[in-house]
Formats: structure tokens, C-alpha cells, sequence
């Protein structure tokens, strides 16, 4: 059953119309989602849906840094320019923008308490920021490449870095000081994560290992054994029981005295870039291009959480402690961060280089961020829910559930080979309910109105409920077959002697048109009409009218024609790969365009769908205005073929043709250069009708409507 699932894809959807730089997930729910993309646009996004609740936009490059704030009610966001933008999720609008950094973003990290912030930047510098009084509280400089990974401990008194130099450096906030370099790594490290409790460090990196470190000492604990590929993403379990490790299509659970792997668990979210926990599941994202993809793994069907283990445990070491108690000052945001940090924490004082350099660099200007909310059931379910008293319940959120699909199809199919089966099923589901019924006829006749379903009255005469499903035909069956097949005996011979006695009973002719009856196509899931022609299907008003040879005639009948339809098209394909082997794709293509067949015209925009390089110029202005045509099709998957066309095109020649449309005429005669503007023109008029007609369109709903969206999102790069 699926509930035997481990894991499973979640959804995956477009999240911007450019390529996406970096994803992070709520780790209070569980069930949000921030993105940032070249598109310099920040959405935020529910876990489960594919439409997005809120587009935040400011940002003058691209995206490549964001974070959601430990209670979710902020958003930060680092450009390419290092500048830095803080949205209140909760009134929807940029609370800071931060400037100071002389790169593009590359981590960030919020500070578990107060309202600080750290940012991590290729130019090898941290960077602690007071939100409110927006300005650089220090400068942290010591890593000698980017900085992959920011932490802040859980009492806050700390911030473990990860660089791309191979080095793990432990930061004192209190002292504005360099507390340890953690050097044994021996490729990039990746990510850190401190553990919940104990004073305990996991990093992982790209040479394959995760390494844990006491923080005390500051010694390595253990090492686990190399893994097939770079570790992506690390995550404690919230009550410290193992540490969840991503790496590409794989998900493990480790302890660390010693270290060992409780479990692992297969899965093709391929580099994964966070991982994220919630009503027992833990939920992995990861994107490629535009498009993002989310996972869900069953923690109860993984070790330690979904079993007892003999190996070793985390939680046995003895090791101290974080005091991670929330300062009694601490009473609101509106608080002043010092009175919300004392006295567990303080940091040094603003000083006035810091404050220098952080002006005049880009993204400054508040006045050009906007929010745009386009989901307000969702915005108001997951942010502004926030705002509620303390005291509030929360809302429980569900498990995700596992796709069905899976295991519906086998059952049919069993269905369909063995009809004794079907029909022993069948027997159980309808009369397992009414057998007290069947003891007492007259007693279950006067009940049966309120108890039977609406679907056993439609389908049933009143006074016949023990009789077997098989034999509920509708009332026009001729009186003949009413005779040979007494009502009432076949339920009670169904009942106490074996399924196939009744065999030999009936001919054989009799039997084969059962078994296109109604009652067998609801057992079965195979609908007659699908396969007759309506003339033979209705005639008589119902299909068990027919013989066997009557229904072999009619399928053979479309199985003729289609043997001619497709003998056609192989003999088209044949034509058009004669004239693409040898050499001259643009007359294979005027070649199958003058055979007016849709179908031999899908599988070649197949092909040049898979080859970017092939599509040219030439190729673009002969293909265009046909693909108008092709739109309109009745069949979703012609549509489809079509529409990942008129992406190519746009990402491959939408910048030639619109630098071609936009130029200056030349002075004199290039004639290179007027075919060349005449092959644009023809691309941008084709262009303009396709939007035009998916205008209108885009709103459909479906795998349609998304694809749709996608092509509208990629013609703003002619506009």
C-alpha cells in the first residue's frame, strides 16, 4: 500500500522566469519556502502549492543569498552587488536595506534572539548587522575565499563559518574575536550546523565527509566514512537524536559516538539545498534553472525515529550544554535589541568606519522595494498568523500524504486479467454489510431504502439486494437470460462453494457478453464505449446486445485505420530523416512541413528540443508561424511539444532577435544585414500573435497553464 512509502516527490514547479540562485525553507513549520533568482525578484512560496504568495522586488542584481527569520516573520535577501534587504513578512513591506559588502552575497544567518543579522560575502568578509538601527555592528575578517555557511550557536553567542577555503572558524560576538580555526577538512566545507543542545558541531564538505566537533575542546569527535558525493545540507533532529545528512539523490541519519549511519534512504532530489523538518517528516528542496523540486521522507520509516538501533547514539556523550533560555526583557520586536540580548549577549558598539563604509554602494534606495501579494489565503494562513497573541493555539499542521497513484494502477490491472478475481472482490465489498439481511429478507427489504447507497438503488431493483453485481443488468435485458440465470441462487451459491462451479453452466457466447457488460466495467475500470463506435454501442442502448464476433469486427475496424495512419506516418518520417542525415536540416524541415501531418511535426520538435544547438536563425523564422497553428491542437501533449519549442527559441534567439529589431538602420547596402532583419521581423511578428493567443490562455490550470505562464515570463525579454 502507499503507505509503506518512505519518500516521495512533493512537487515541482516554475519559481521565476530566470534562473534561480539560491532557495531556504521555514524552520519553524516546516511549510514555507523563499527563493531568489537572476530575475532579482524574491518569492515566497507554501510547501504543497505551486502558486506563489508574495513576490518581493528592490534588489538591482541578481538574488543570491536568502533566509527566513526564526519565527518566520522576516525575510533577508542578498544580492550581487552585497547589498542586503530585510522584509516584515507580517506587514508586508522592506524594513532595512544594508550596504557594505564589496561582493555579492554568499550566506546569511539570523541571530536566534535579537534583530541581527550575519551576511557572508565572496569577498571573504562577515558582517554583523543591528536590523533596527541599520548598520554594521562589526566586521569579521579572516577566511581568505567565499564564505559558504553562516550559524549563529543556539544561546547566540556565537557564529561558526564555513569557507570555500576548507576552514571552519568559531566567532565570539561578545569579544568581536576569532575563538578557533577547526582545519581538518580537505576540500571546501559546505555547511554547519551546531547541535540543539550540546556544545557539538557538524560540517560537511566537499571532500565527501561529515566531521563533528566538541566545542570545548574544539577537537574532532568523529568522522564519518566518505560519501559517493559532496554533502549538500545538514540538520540536527530536534530533539538531537541523529543528524540528517543531503547529498546528491541521497539522504542519510548519522551518529557521532561513534560515528555511524542509523539509515539511508534513496532519493532523486539531486543536489539538494536545504533540508527542513516538521510533524515528523523532513522535507528536502533543491531547483535547477527555474524550476524548484521538494521531497518528503517519512521519518517514521527511518532510523533512529522509526525504530529501535543497536548502534550507537547521540544522545549518550555527557557534553555540556547551551543555555538557550530567552532573556525575561525580551517581550516584543519592538523591543530594543540591547534590552532584548541582556544580559546573555552583547556585541560590540557600532563604530564609525563601519558606519562610513556601508554608504554609497547599490541598493540603497527603500522607495524602490515593493511587496506583491498574490496568494492572500495563504499570506494571512502563513505570515500574518504570526501576529496572533502568544497564547493562541497554533494550527496543526497535517503530514504530507503519499501519492496514491502508485498502487491504484497494479489493482486495476489484476482487475483486468483474472474476472473471477474481480468478481470474489466485488462479492466481499457488496455483500460483507448486508449479511444479517440475507438470513432475514423481509426484515432487510423494508430497511434497505435508508441503508443502501445511492449507487446500489440506481443500479438495483429494491427487492433484489442479495443478488450478485454481475447480474444487475438493467432492466432491458430480454426475458430469455433472465430465465437461464435465476435471481436469487447465485448469491448463495457464491457463498458457500468455490467461485468457478457456476462455470459450465451458461454457453460461452452468453458469459463473453457479460463481460462487457456495465456491471464489469465498474469492476474492471474498462468502459465498452471506449472501444466501440457509438452506432454499435448504442444500438439497443447498451453494449451486451453485441456478440463476440459483432465487438471483434468493430475493434478491428479502428485497428485498421490506425495501422493506416501510422504505416503514413513512418513513411513521412522515413522521407524527412533521408534528407536530416544527409546534411540539409533546413530542406528536411520544409520537406516535412509540406506534408501537413501535425504528428511528423511533433516528433521532429522533439528532437530539436533535445539539440539547442540545431535551432538557428533559419530554422526559427521557417518554424514560427507554423507553431501558431500547432497551439490550437485538441491533443495536450502537441500543445505541450510545441510550447517547449517556443521557449528554446526565446532562450536561444529572443536577445538576437531583439538586438536585430532595436538596431539602427545601417548606412549603405548590407544585404547579409537586411536578410537578417527580414528573418527577425518574421520571428517577431510570429512572436507577438503566439502571446496574443496565450494571453489568454495562461490562466488555464494544469501542467498547460504552467507551461503557458513559462512562455509569457520568456517574451518579456523582446519587450
Amino acid at each position: 500500500m502507499s503507505q509503506t512509502k518512505r519518500a516521495w516527490k512533493l512537487q515541482e514547479f516554475v519559481a521565476h522566469s530566470a534562473n534561480i540562485q539560491c532557495l531556504a525553507m521555514g524552520h519553524k513549520s516546516g511549510r514555507v519556502m523563499v527563493t531568489g533568482g537572476e530575475d532579482r525578484k524574491v518569492n515566497l512560496w507554501a510547501l504543497g502549492k505551486p502558486h506563489c504568495i508574495m513576490s518581493l522586488t528592490g534588489h538591482t542584481t541578481s538574488v543570491e543569498a536568502v533566509r527566513f527569520g526564526h519565527e518566520e516573520e522576516m525575510v533577508v535577501a542578498g544580492s550581487l552587488s552585497g547589498a542586503l534587504k530585510v522584509w516584515d513578512l507580517e506587514q508586508a513591506k522592506i524594513m532595512r536595506t544594508l550596504t557594505g559588502h564589496k561582493s555579492g552575497i554568499s550566506s546569511l544567518d539570523f541571530h536566534p534572539y535579537g534583530d541581527y543579522t550575519a551576511s557572508g560575502s565572496l569577498d571573504s568578509n562577515i558582517k554583523l548587522w543591528d536590523i533596527r538601527r541599520k548598520g554594521c555592528i562589526y566586521t569579521y575578517t579572516g577566511h581568505s575565499d567565499k564564505v559558504n555557511c553562516l550559524r549563529f550557536s543556539p544561546d547566540g553567542k556565537w557564529i561558526a563559518s564555513a569557507g570555500q577555503d576548507g576552514l571552519i572558524k568559531i566567532w565570539d560576538l561578545t569579544a568581536g574575536k576569532q575563538l578557533m580555526d577547526l582545519r581538518q577538512h580537505k576540500g571546501a566545507v559546505n555547511t554547519v550546523e551546531f547541535h540543539p543542545n550540546e556544545l557539538l558541531l557538524a560540517s560537511g564538505s566537499a571532500d565527501r565527509t561529515i566531521k563533528f566537533w566538541d566545542l570545548e575542546s574544539f577537537q574532532v569527535v568523529s568522522t564519518t566514512d566518505p560519501e559517493a558525493t559532496p554533502i549538500k545540507s545538514l540538520l540536527f533532529h530536534p530533539d538531537g537524536l541523529c543528524v540528517y545528512s543531503g547529498c546528491k539523490d541521497m539522504l542519510k541519519a548519522y551518529s557521532w559516538e561513534p560515528a555511524t549511519c542509523y539509515d539511508s534512504v534513496p532519493i532523486a532530489w539531486g543536489d539538494v539545498a536545504e533540508i527542513t523538518m516538521g510533524q515528523d517528516q523532513l522535507i528536502g528542496s533543491s531547483f535547477a534553472q527555474t524550476n524548484v523540486s521538494s521531497f518528503v521522507i517519512d521519518l517514521k520509516r527511518v532510523q533512529p525515529v522509526g525504530g529501535t538501533s543497536e548502534k550507537g547514539s547521540g544522545l549518550s556523550s555527557g557534553r555540556k550544554s547551551f543555555i538557550t533560555e530567552r532573556p525575561p526583557t525580551a517581550t516584543s520586536r519592538n523591543s530594543r535589541p540591547s534590552d532584548k540580548l541582556a544580559p546573555h549577549f552583547s556585541v560590540p558598539k557600532e563604530d564609525a568606519s563601519e558606519r562610513n563604509d556601508d554608504q554609497g554602494r547599490g541598493d540603497g534606495d527603500d522607495t524602490q522595494s515593493a511587496t506583491d501579494i498574490q496568494n492572500q489565503a495563504d499570506y494571512r494562513e502563513h505570515f500574518q498568523s504570526n501576529a496572533r497573541l502568544a497564547f493562541s493555539p497554533p494550527k496543526r499542521m497535517e503530514p504530507f500524504q503519499p501519492p496514491p497513484d502508485d498502487f491504484t494502477e497494479p489493482e486495476r490491472t489484476s482487475d483486468r486479467r483474472s474476472n473471477t478475481s474481480a468478481d470474489r472482490k466485488t462479492h466481499k465489498i457488496v455483500h460483507s454489510p448486508p449479511r444479517k439481511a440475507e438470513r432475514d429478507p423481509p426484515r432487510r427489504v423494508e430497511r434497505s431504502p435508508p441503508q443502501e447507497s445511492p449507487r446500489r438503488i440506481e443500479r438495483s431493483p429494491p427487492r433484489d439486494p442479495p443478488q450478485r453485481r454481475i447480474e444487475r443488468s438493467p432492466p432491458r435485458d430480454s426475458p430469455r437470460r433472465t430465465e437461464r440465470s435465476p435471481p436469487r441462487e447465485a448469491p448463495r451459491g457464491r457463498d458457500h462453494s468455490p467461485p468457478r462451479r457456476k462455470d459450465p453452466s451458461p454457453p460461452r457466447r452468453d458469459q463473453a457478453t457479460r463481460n462487457i457488460s456495465p456491471a464489469h466495467k465498474e469492476n474492471s475500470g474498462i468502459a465498452a464505449e471506449d472501444f466501440l463506435s457509438k452506432a454499435d454501442y448504442d444500438r439497443g442502448g447498451n453494449s451486451s446486445n453485441m456478440s463476440e464476433s459483432e465487438v471483434l469486427s468493430s475493434i478491428q475496424k479502428g485497428h485498421d485505420a490506425m495501422m493506416k495512419v501510422m504505416t503514413s506516418r513512418g513513411r513521412n518520417l522515413q522521407i524527412v530523416r533521408a534528407m536530416w542525415t544527409s546534411g540539409n536540416t533546413k530542406t528536411a524541415i520544409d520537406s516535412a512541413l509540406s506534408m501537413k501531418d501535425p504528428a511528423v511535426m511533433i516528433d521532429i520538435l522533439n528532437v530539436l528540443n533535445t539539440k539547442t544547438s540545431l535551432w538557428n536563425l533559419d530554422l526559427c523564422s521557417t518554424l514560427l508561424p507554423h507553431l501558431k497553428d500547432m497551439l490550437n491542437s485538441k491533443y495536450e501533449s502537441y500543445v505541450l511539444t510545441t510550447a517547449t519549442s517556443i521557449k528554446m527559441i526565446l532562450r536561444n534567439m529572443g536577445p538576437v532577435i531583439k538586438a536585430n529589431m532595436t538596431a539602427p538602420p545601417s548606412i549603405g547596402v548590407d544585404i547579409s544585414r537586411e536578410e537578417r532583419h527580414q528573418k527577425c521581423h518574421t520571428c517577431y511578428m510570429a512572436l507577438m500573435d503566439i502571446r496574443l493567443l496565450l494571453e489568454k490562455r495562461q490562466g488555464l490550470a494544469g501542467k498547460l497553464g504552467s507551461t503557458f505562464k513559462q512562455v509569457m515570463l520568456l517574451m518579456g525579454t523582446l519587450d
